[in-house]
């Protein structure tokens, strides 16, 4: 008999407020990062025009459309579903005293929906955007001024939504910043590693007093950190390079470590001396990190190797990391490698490190699904990818590894972040959208839409592995 996965696990999808919502500047909403980066996370900031466009403008017009969404999540069988709220759409410049009502209102709409299909909400307080008049106006989160805007936007859907929402995140992937400083701390490209470091120490500060207000405002939620999961192996045996692959997992797993034990550590101490770093931390910031988060989550989506010999890097650009390919995996249509068992590695190194519980919020698998002559999106690949994760995931839990949920990323068609393409979908289901705009946004059920619902239906008996 197959191995199912525990009662109470929750099953679902992920999606992001800049990806997916549209209504840019619809009830008051503000303009964001995202929104000034019409090309994606590794695109150019580009100011805004009149009249000019951006696939984000109106994405796959979830602000909306949720109802029908939400009703084909709960068809599906999801109890959970993991979004974000966007920041502009509560305090537009980011400096205001009192927030945007109306977009408040949106969420507790969002957020009833959600209520009415039995799917419980986990949300992102800032996944891949921040206003854009912080960056403009205030140098992004290398001011720090910056923190106490954040706290009081956290203060503010904290209060609001307290009955509601008793599942949060604070930062999405918060250790990207390192390879794309704009979406992550509104720092332009080229910033220096102590202007980079300096306004991750502000945000890993917002985190915890984050953190801390939760746990005053509703003391019967959980509020979670988001790291990418970076996982890398040596490309051999060489000590070298198994020496640079343990400090190249510390580059992402620092950020953890921060967030879970409450206070930088050692190793990082030392990279900032030999880097000539020099971080301003005041005493009340050392205070604030020790508010430490309930849970860990993260992405995943491939791995990667290190190599200590530069004439052996041959960079392959995937995600926000740049790898070593594997020479023992394949590859997906953008380059990404599709490693399951590596997924169970990373569950059991993130349990073994911090012995909290877990929370896959991303996997997937993003391709470019061309529909057959009825319309029909057979995606036997997708299903087999995720398939082969989640066995792994199965492994992981009889290992002891505790895990609350999995969500996957992009349950329905979004705009991807890197480049903020439409081709590249990871949907269960399809929208009808194109690159320029067109399409008539109607939604239809995948094959892999059937498959998920079966998995979730037998608590993952379905699953082939």
């Amino acid at each position: 008999m197959n191995k199912t996965f525990p009662d109470g696990f929750l099953w679902g999808g992920a999606l992001a407020a800049n990806q997916v919502e549209g209504a840019y500047l619809t009830d008051g909403k503000g303009l964001s990062t995202s929104d000034v980066m019409p090309d994606g996370v590794f695109g150019q900031v580009r100011e805004r025009t009149p009249g000019d466009f951006s696939i984000k403008d109106v994405a796959i017009d979830f602000y909306h459309r949720y109802p029908e969404d939400i009703a084909l999540f709960a068809e599906m069988g999801f109890s959970c579903l993991r979004v974000s709220i966007a920041w502009t759409r509560i305090f537009p410049q980011g400096d205001e005293q009192e927030p945007n009502e109306a977009g408040l209102a949106w969420y507790d709409r969002l957020f009833d929906e959600l209520a009415r299909h039995n799917i419980q909400p986990l949300v992102t307080l800032s996944h891949y955007e921040m206003p854009w008049a912080l960056v403009e106006n205030y140098g992004g989160w290398g001011n720090r001024k910056v923190i106490a805007f954040f706290e009081r936007y956290a203060r503010t859907v904290f209060n609001r939504y307290r009955d509601k929402v008793k599942l949060w995140l604070t930062f999405n992937e918060i250790n990207m910043s390192l390879h794309a400083p704009m979406t992550g701390v509104g720092l332009p490209e080229g910033s220096s590693r102590t202007a980079v470091y300096q306004a991750i120490h502000h945000q890993l500060v917002a985190s915890g007093l984050a953190v801390k207000a939760c746990h005053e405002l509703i003391p019967d939620a959980r509020i979670g950190n988001m790291l990418l999961g970076g996982l890398t192996y040596p490309l051999s045996s060489k000590p070298e390079d198994v020496f640079a692959t343990l400090q190249d997992n510390r580059s992402w797993q620092f950020f953890g470590d921060v967030q879970c034990r409450g206070a930088y550590p050692g190793y990082m101490q030392r990279y900032f001396r030999e880097h000539d770093i020099s971080l301003q931390i005041l005493p009340e910031d050392l205070a604030a990190l020790r508010h430490t988060v309930d849970f860990i989550s993260f992405s995943y989506y491939m791995t990667g190797c290190v190599t200590a010999d530069p004439a052996l890097v041959e960079k392959l650009r995937g995600n926000i990391l740049d790898m070593v390919p594997n020479p023992h995996l394949a590859s997906s249509e953008w380059g990404w490698q599709i490693d399951p068992l590596g997924l169970r590695t990373l569950l059991n190194t993130l349990w073994d490190r911090y012995q909290k519980p877990l929370f896959i919020v991303e996997n997937g698998l993003g391709a470019n699904d061309q529909p057959d002559a009825d319309g029909q999106i057979h995606d036997d690949y997708r299903i087999s990818y995720l398939n082969d994760h989640l066995v792994q995931v199965r492994e992981a839990i009889d290992d002891g590894v505790e895990l609350m949920g999995y969500t996957s990323w992009g349950p329905i068609d979004l705009i991807s972040a890197s480049k903020a393409e439409v081709s590249k979908r990871y949907g269960f289901i399809h929208v009808d959208l194109n690159q320029d705009g067109s399409g008539t946004l109607n939604r239809s059920r995948k094959d892999s839409f059937w498959w998920y619902q079966q998995v979730i239906k037998t608590h993952g008996g379905t699953l082939k592995g």
